[in-house]
């Protein structure tokens, strides 16, 4: 693969801004997204600036974006940690430590490249490798209608979270997961 996938730098908040405009310009980026095209351009720059310096810091998100060869972005995938009773960003609570794959996104012309997978990948060996907290399961949420992303997740290797709950304002929304290899750390 010609593609660098790697963390964003704090730095690249301009380019963190155009490819977020881009994924919300998309055709399912109603279904996709939970922000609107308008409601993305209207954010001040100081906006951008915070969400990446917050996403390079690697803390408790961490966005990943395959970069081309000649520098062009065609790709991201963000990864939110999540613990045991804090208020959830999206969906119900994490009952254990988890992450929460977001924002994925591969431009029209990269797809059926592999760049998903790679970015899935990232994400995924990023959330085992945490120590702090070491996670159980990698979750993510998408609209049913979605189905090419709901394809990409089978492919990694997610899998239905027990019976569907849907989130609050989407009944079509579902969540999948992906264990830890081994199965739970907790008893």
């Amino acid at each position: 693969m010609e593609h660098v996938i790697r963390p964003v730098r704090a730095e690249e908040w301009a380019k963190v801004r155009d490819l977020r405009l881009a994924a919300l310009q998309d055709p399912l980026s109603s279904i996709a997204f939970h922000e609107t095209y308008e409601t993305a351009l209207a954010q001040p720059d100081s906006f951008w600036q915070e969400r990446t310096s917050s996403a390079a810091a690697g803390q408790d998100v961490i966005q990943f974006i395959a970069e081309a060869p000649d520098g062009r972005w065609d790709g991201t995938l963000s990864v939110l940690v999540e613990h045991p009773g804090a208020e959830p960003r999206i969906g119900k609570a994490a009952i254990v430590e988890q992450t929460h794959v977001v924002g994925v996104f591969v431009r029209s012309e990269a797809r059926g490249s592999g760049l998903a997978d790679e970015l899935f990948r990232a994400g995924i060996e990023w959330s085992w490798a945490l120590d702090e907290p070491a996670v159980e399961r990698v979750r993510l949420i998408f609209h049913t209608d979605n189905g090419r992303a709901e394809a990409v997740y089978r492919r990694m290797g997610f899998v239905p979270s027990g019976e569907p709950e849907p989130i609050p304002g989407d009944g079509m929304a579902r969540e999948y997961e992906i264990r830890r290899p081994g199965g739970p750390l907790k008893e």
